[in-house]
């Protein structure tokens, strides 16, 4: 696998059993995150491998859903998925990895953009982001600091 284009890390006083968790879980997820803000499953519900989901996004007043394939359930170790659009060409992939660490983990997140040449400009049109991995860098900070507050409290 490539370089991430956007990642980002933190130390979390919390057990990396508790993190995984909460990332592991769309819909706490999406309390969480800057971008995605909900889920549907699609067929199965529950966070297993082979799992799908559909992510409601949301950027300022821009509105756009996706589909995502869960590609690894490692509890306590990493959680990913695979992100599509409506007709099924690919966007993206995000994980997160927690290793145990003194007292507690740290998280790393990562998202990988999956998008063809091509399917860039119509995507950064319809969203509003034209700089997608420095954007995605601003929503991992987001995202893992939120993660941090939720599993330390």
């Amino acid at each position: 696998m490539t370089e991430p284009s956007a990642t980002g890390k933190i130390a979390i006083a919390a057990p990396p059993e508790k993190v995984y968790s909460l990332v592991s879980d769309p819909g706490v997820l999406a309390g969480m995150a800057e971008e995605y803000e909900g889920h549907r499953w699609v067929g199965a519900a529950g966070a297993v491998v082979g799992a799908k989901f559909r992510g409601r996004n949301r950027r300022m007043l821009r509105r756009w859903s996706t589909l995502s394939t869960i590609t690894d359930a490692d509890e306590g170790k990493r959680f990913a998925f695979e992100v599509t659009t409506f007709a099924g060409l690919p966007v993206a992939r995000w994980q997160y990895d927690i290793e145990a660490s003194g007292d507690g983990c740290v998280a790393v997140e990562s998202t990988w953009d999956r998008r063809p040449g091509w399917l860039r400009g119509p995507t950064s049109l319809f969203t509003g982001v034209w700089k997608r991995d420095d954007a995605n860098r601003a929503n991992i900070a987001a995202t893992l600091a939120r993660l941090k507050a939720a599993a330390e409290s």
